[in-house]
């Protein structure tokens, strides 16, 4: 996984502090689709970010623990997506299984990000004196663009 970039002083910042209950992963999917789209995003663009924030937020919910939130940081070039928990381990791809229904959620992310993901320890920024595990993505703002 890549290491995350710091991202530029001229950067736009989005903070949502996640419920945790099933309804949250769709909350957060339609929350990333409509920023996205009112920022102008590309269709393709805006689907593959909304599919890798529904695969990071169920993984926060299956192996990490509460409290969770979600963190969108835009800037001229690229859209990086955060989702934080308070879990211990930090994820890691597992070969999978074709007999069983999980498992691929990292490598899809890895698949549409390009392999621009990865994951490391941080503060939250709805609960500062907390640091959790971030799982994050990023994609170029347009298609086509590295």
């Amino acid at each position: 996984m890549t290491r995350l970039r710091s991202a530029p002083q001229s950067r736009m910042q989005y903070v949502w502090p996640l419920d945790g209950d099933v309804q949250a992963v769709g909350h957060a999917r339609t929350t990333i689709r409509t920023l996205l789209t009112q920022l102008k995003i590309t269709a393709d663009i805006v689907d593959d970010a909304v599919l890798m924030v529904s695969e990071l937020v169920t993984n926060a919910f299956l192996y990490g623990d509460a409290p969770y939130e979600m963190v969108l940081n835009v800037d001229h070039k690229e859209i990086v997506c955060v989702v934080v928990d308070s879990g211990e381990p930090l994820p890691a791809p597992r070969a999978p299984d074709l007999h069983s229904e999980g498992g691929r959620g990292l490598h899809i992310v890895a698949a549409l990000s390009n392999g621009v993901h990865g994951s490391h320890r941080r503060h939250y920024l709805t609960w500062p004196e907390l640091t959790g595990k971030a799982t994050w993505f990023a994609l170029p703002r347009t298609a086509g663009a590295t």
